[in-house]
């Protein structure tokens, strides 16, 4: 089980990297991860939501993303409330204190799952939850300590150098667990090294002495990383990207409640395309050839706030510039004449907001959510697609004279594209990850697409990755510990 300091110390990506070294061994690789918190999601091939770190985690290992490597997601609606998903589903939404009280029966469904996990697999491949020194949190926990006590797991804890202060981490940690959770440590690394690797020699010696924890490793920092879907919103890329005059400007409102931003990545890598995530207080930008408006896990109050910070009347300017507007899952919602939440789905029940209008459209948020893979093709285009819904609500077209945006195929009808045909809305996620369809957008945007097979990029990138844990981790120790 790989534990963290804290959040952000690359556990996730730590996991993948591993499941691909042992899985190119030829061992039969899952990954696992007891509870996470993250609205960055992935639909799994059993029909239900795991985490999206999981689900790259198990493209790492070679095989099919399944509830049972994330049991319990957290996905959070508000400051102090989630939705809590279990085994795939989601089972109601908890305040944080109301949430301490159903970890004990959280626990059945964990074990559960990494039982079912290991009767298929070789190796199992744990990945911790935030800090492994919040001790305030121990209590019941399921996430790290709690989970590796009660499975009989053994652990390493990773510490971040990249931001400062990882020998008062790791010696930190090790001074705040009680000694029947520190027996359960059997090693350190050391994550995302920059420099002179002999210069910290004394800094792991004096780890390895104060912790009484062997080193197994200290990481290099790889640069690709930020090129893999991120786990949460921590995660979210927002370097400057690329200008010039031949560079196409996808401006993206970022609200408090993104979710599913992964969508985003493959744009990035085109190297015409310059995406700007346009933070709270910013104008959206006048140049911008696209208004992206993501998903949101609280989509009625995403759209509060994109009124609030005057970027609905920045979308009717651009629209009236000649610019195109594309939104996604909560985002087409969002384009809407209104969306009723007539169940409380977001909140209280019976609320009704004002979309913003840019399609003739409603929404209704109901109880039941819609979690598959999706095949189809562009109306009236016929550009093949393949992607995924995750969404609950119906949106229904106003009048009959509302274009759909794609004819999936199981039959159904998908989004809506206005008269002039510069606002798309859709429920399919993934769109850009699809070569055809990222071509036929930048089309639209005045652009031409590289040769960029996304796909295979990532797949790439797991393997230089992979690479570079082989050379800098004692992968063979660490499968001795898992024996």
């Amino acid at each position: 089980m790989v534990q963290g300091t804290g959040s952000n110390v690359g556990k996730s990506l730590l996991v993948a990297g591993l499941c691909r070294v042992f899985a190119r061994r030829g061992l039969n690789v899952r990954p696992f991860k007891p509870q996470n918190m993250s609205n960055n999601a992935a639909v799994t091939a059993d029909g239900g939501e795991i985490g999206r770190a999981q689900a790259l985690q198990a493209r790492a290992a070679g095989v099919a993303p399944s509830v049972h490597m994330n049991p319990v997601l957290l996905k959070p609606q508000s400051e102090v409330g989630s939705q809590v998903v279990v085994q795939g589903c989601r089972i109601g939404t908890a305040k944080a204190r109301e949430y301490q009280s159903w970890k004990p029966r959280l626990m059945a469904a964990v074990l559960d799952s990494f039982a079912r996990l290991g009767d298929e697999a070789d190796l199992v491949l744990v990945e911790g939850a935030g800090s492994a020194s919040e001790v305030n949190l121990r209590a019941g926990d399921i996430a790290n300590m709690g989970f590796a006590r009660t499975a009989g797991v053994p652990v390493v804890i990773v510490g971040d150098i990249d931001r400062g202060g990882v020998i008062a981490s790791l010696v930190g940690t090790r001074a705040v667990l009680d000694e029947a959770d520190a027996v359960m440590v059997c090693g350190f690394i050391v994550n995302r090294f920059r420099g002179d690797p002999a210069l910290f020699d004394d800094g792991m010696r004096f780890i390895a002495e104060r912790t009484g924890w062997p080193a197994l490793g200290l990481v290099p920092h790889f640069p690709d990383a930020t090129r893999l879907p991120a786990e949460d919103g921590l995660g979210l890329r927002r370097d400057g990207g690329k200008s010039g005059t031949d560079t196409v400007l996808i401006a993206v409102p970022v609200t408090p409640r993104i979710s599913n931003f992964d969508d985003l990545d493959p744009l990035r890598e085109e190297p015409g395309v310059h995406v700007a995530l346009i933070e709270p207080g910013q104008p959206l930008p006048v140049e911008a050839a696209l208004v992206l408006l993501p998903g949101s896990k609280t989509t009625i109050d995403d759209l509060l706030f994109i009124r609030a910070q005057g970027w609905d009347i920045d979308i009717k300017a651009h629209l009236r510039r000649g610019g195109r507007v594309l939104g996604l899952c909560g985002g087409y919602q969002m384009l809407g004449r209104r969306i009723d939440d007539p169940f409380g789905i977001e909140g209280e029940a019976g609320r009704s907001v004002e979309g913003l209008g840019l399609l003739d459209v409603a929404s209704t948020l109901t109880e039941t959510k819609r979690l598959e893979a999706v095949t189809g093709t562009t109306i009236p285009d016929r550009i093949p697609l393949s992607g995924y819904e995750m969404h609950v609500g119906e949106t229904l077209r106003q009048s009959a004279s509302v274009q759909a945006f794609a004819r999936l195929d199981d039959g159904r009808l998908d989004g809506a594209v206005s008269a002039d045909g510069r606002v798309t809305g859709t429920y399919v996620h993934g769109l850009f990850a699809d070569d055809r369809q990222r071509a036929r957008w930048l089309g639209l945007l005045g652009a031409e697409a590289s040769d960029l097979v996304y796909e295979a990029l990532v797949d790439d990138i797991l393997d230089r990755f992979a690479d570079h844990l082989e050379q800098h981790v004692d992968c063979n120790r660490l499968l001795e510990l898992s024996a």
